[in-house]
């Protein structure tokens, strides 16, 4: 009778390691979707002597470690340690600690921009609560589960090869590439009281979002090359906005940008 070799100790808690990971990683991710609407919606009590350094540090804290786990150098060093199918964990995970730290360190401030009442805060209020609404349809369509790393971790935890992510280009991508972050202008946007700290939010969040939509645009011509291209061609990033890098793609990018070659991804 042949019997298969004994595994590793280290493999076995590696993988139960993994396990309690990504599990982990779902119910963070659940807790800090409330937190931020909490924090969103009623802002904070905490005050600071001086709140908007702190503030503003803490809006830009966020958004680098979420920008620089997605750098091809950063992926690079994690393939070296963790296995692929934890990145979108790891990724998802980073991005709620730094937002449970902004929530908790955040200094509120009593001076407003505006203060809406009556018809005015009603109008602000559903513009709120429907950019909730849009943000997981828009998230539904693209695949919740590649959002959190959930997907990209039951493959791993079935030790099976997940199939290549699929080009969306229906429901809200018909009119815009970037739904998911038209969302979440929404949210940091309709408020009806524009106190100066959350201002500060506001603003640094709106350019981090015009930024990243430039680079995903780039990250998503380099995984599917031709029928990316010839889809910015037909589509804005954001009809509202449809400017800069929001813009429909020229005509001419067909041939400039990298010659794009589809990937996996």
């Amino acid at each position: 009778m042949v019997t298969s070799p004994p595994v590793p100790h280290q493999l076995v808690l590696s993988r139960w390691l993994g396990v309690a990971f990504g599990i982990g990683t779902q119910l963070l991710f659940l807790f800090t979707v409330v937190y931020l609407f909490l924090f969103l919606r009623f802002g904070s009590t905490r005050h600071h002597e001086i709140w908007w350094l702190l503030d503003l540090i803490l809006a830009i804290g966020f958004c680098l470690p979420h920008s620089l786990l997605l750098a091809p150098p950063i992926l690079s060093r994690l393939k070296a340690w963790v296995p692929s199918g934890l990145f979108g964990c790891i990724h998802c995970a980073v991005t709620c600690i730094s937002l449970l730290a902004l929530f908790h360190y955040w200094a509120g401030c009593d001076v407003a921009l505006w203060r809406l009442t009556g018809l005015g805060e009603t109008l602000v209020l559903v513009g709120f609560y429907g950019s909730w609404v849009a943000l997981f349809y828009s998230l539904y369509l693209t695949g919740m589960g590649y959002q959190t790393g959930l997907t990209q971790w039951w493959y791993w935890f079935r030790r099976t090869k997940p199939p290549a992510r699929p080009f969306v280009t229906q429901g809200a991508f018909r009119l815009m590439r970037h739904p998911v972050y038209m969302s979440f202008l929404g949210l940091i946007w309709f408020t009806p009281t524009m106190t100066l700290d959350h201002a500060i939010l506001t603003t640094v969040w709106t350019v981090y979002i015009f930024a990243g939509s430039y680079f995903k645009d780039r990250r998503l011509i380099r995984f599917i090359g031709q029928p990316y291209l010839e889809y910015g061609r037909r589509v804005p990033g954001l009809p509202v906005i449809g400017f800069g890098s929001l813009r429909r793609f020229k005509a001419d990018s067909l041939d400039r940008i990298d010659n794009a070659k589809p990937q996996v991804h």
